[in-house]
């Protein structure tokens, strides 16, 4: 039973990675129309708030996980321009060749690794930032992956959180969100990618995905101190930022 409930996990992630390696040549574009650039806002939002808890002007290594098209780590760069904070060194990591492809190309001051969250292909306590934006709902090994974020931190490091957290949605508002999300955004994020199984997954993976207390209690239960929380766009999105003890 065990081994049959294994492939089928392995089975879930690895059909999650392709779907990402076919839309990655729009993935970009896709996202700016959808989210009319706010999540650049959200983005820059969480590294600010990881240099305020950590309080340093000089750090060794910023990771970003589920890097994507490496979108994160230019706001990272440009983040800690602005707050004078120097690092030495930045890696995205991703299991999607195609991602990592669009990355490689567009970034040029970061390291790029083929690999997946709940195994990360570096080593113990050597990061003093871990980041994930909009992807630990597709990691199926969600704990597993928890326990690597740790792992791979130094004593005190910070691991960032954006993510599309499950919401109850009762009132006007709130149903004319949902009706977004679930009819409006697949068909617009289809068109532009061709691919609309794709973006039909994203209203149903964030309806299966946990609720943010329900994700700070997963962080806690690894080792993590939750410092931070905050809802951006009437709970479309949510950051979260956690400490290693």
């Amino acid at each position: 039973m065990g081994i049959e409930k294994l492939t089928d996990k392995q089975e879930k992630q690895e059909k999650i990675v392709t779907m990402f390696d076919d839309i990655a040549s729009t993935y970009d574009k896709a996202n700016r129309v959808l989210s009319m650039g706010i999540d650049i806002q959200w983005r820059k939002q969480g590294c600010n708030k990881a240099f305020e808890i950590l309080s340093k002007k000089s750090l060794g290594q910023v990771t970003d996980v589920a890097t994507g098209t490496g979108d994160l780590l230019i706001y990272w760069k440009e983040q800690a321009e602005k707050n004078n904070v120097t690092i030495d060194k930045y890696v995205g990591i991703d299991p999607s060749k195609g991602m990592l492809d669009v990355a490689r190309g567009k970034v040029n001051f970061a390291a790029f690794i083929e690999g997946k969250a709940q195994a990360l292909p570096i080593a113990d306590e050597s990061t003093d930032v871990i980041s994930i934006s909009y992807g630990i709902r597709n990691v199926v090994d969600r704990v597993e992956a928890l326990q690597e974020f740790y792992r791979t931190l130094k004593p005190g490091g910070i691991v960032v959180i954006l993510e599309f957290t499950k919401q109850d949605r009762n009132g006007l508002i709130d149903k004319a969100i949902d009706f977004g999300m679930k009819k409006i955004l697949p068909k617009i994020g289809g068109f532009i990618s061709k691919n609309y199984e794709a973006y039909q997954y994203l209203p149903e993976s964030i309806e299966e995905f946990l609720t943010t207390e329900m994700l700070a209690t997963e962080l806690e239960s690894v080792g993590f101190e939750m410092k931070y929380t905050k809802s951006f766009s009437m709970g479309i999105s949510t950051l979260m930022v956690a400490q290693k003890k």
